[in-house]
């Protein structure tokens, strides 16, 4: 099943006096691009929280923080008030600068970083646990939240995908009718040949022209292979790159398609053909 690459997750749980609230969020990106915020007591175990969200999210530009609130009666936790006063200055200064209307700083200001201040105990192998354990539940969530996008990105592939076919299967309708175009112009230039106004390198090269251009099983075979691989390697896992590489072959085809058309109506199927694979290489590269 798909997944998309964009997600929101959350996850939250008390440890003690203190409640740990991870959120991530992720969009679209060739590879992993991991940004995390982390309460600086939790340095020691970033490492492992980046290998978690690796494997745990694959690839997408991906923010991650982690906040702290006390709860309840707490020694190891206090405000920073030097720190908390520098962020009032700061906030003031801003809202003066916009000429904004007095605003409730206090609860922008115990939001902000390294606003709670914590006793420098060491961090239990107890903390740790539970802090990599939220981080698992916010990836579990975010998982969730990509594949209900991933959902909607696989029926509209799949509509895309049968659109374009419907279109190749209007082609064999105009290809007599082409024959017949084509068959005019030879006869014109055999006429030619009997006047004796003719060149017989010209006439060679003519006559290949037209021979590649009357055939395009090929490129109708082919694309139709194309789009039946296509669907069927919606349904492996991280298939978004793959995917990429398969649009760009059926992209070929509709492109060889266009070029030996030689017949208006033709024309036209192959420009839908096209309008919908655009629109599936859009939504492909934000596609796991």
């Amino acid at each position: 099943m798909l997944k998309s690459m964009t997600g929101f997750g959350k996850a939250s749980e008390n440890f003690q006096s203190k409640k740990i609230t991870v959120e991530i969020r992720s969009l679209n990106s060739k590879s992993m691009d991991l940004n995390t915020r982390i309460p600086s007591q939790y340095k020691e175990i970033d490492g492992e929280i980046r290998k978690k969200i690796s494997k745990g999210l694959g690839r997408g530009k991906v923010d991650l923080s982690i906040n702290i609130e006390a709860i309840g009666d707490s020694k190891a936790i206090s405000i920073n008030t030097e720190l908390a006063k520098k962020y009032y200055t700061e906030l003031k200064s801003l809202n003066d600068a916009f000429g904004e209307s007095t605003q409730d700083y206090m609860s922008l200001i115990l939001k902000m970083p390294e606003v709670y201040s914590h006793s420098k105990e060491d961090l239990t192998d107890q903390e740790k646990t539970a802090v990599v354990q939220v981080v698992q539940e916010a990836i579990v969530n975010i998982n969730d939240f990509r594949r209900k996008e991933g959902e909607d990105l696989e029926r509209e592939f799949t509509e895309r995908i049968e659109e374009i076919r419907a279109l190749l299967l209007e082609v064999p309708k105009y290809e007599n009718e082409r024959i017949e175009i084509i068959r005019e112009r030879m006869q014109k230039g055999l006429e030619d040949i009997k006047s004796g106004t003719y060149d017989d390198n010209r006439l060679e090269q003519e006559m290949i022209f037209y021979i590649e251009k009357l055939d395009v099983a090929e490129e109708k075979m082919r694309l139709s292979n194309h789009l039946d691989y296509f669907l069927d390697t919606m349904n492996t896992d991280q298939a978004g790159k793959k995917l990429g590489f398969i649009g760009q072959e059926i992209g070929r085809e509709i492109n060889t398609l266009g070029s030996k058309s030689n017949h208006a109506e033709m024309q036209k199927l192959v420009i839908g053909m096209k309008d919908n694979l655009e629109k599936i290489k859009e939504q492909v590269l934000n596609t796991l």
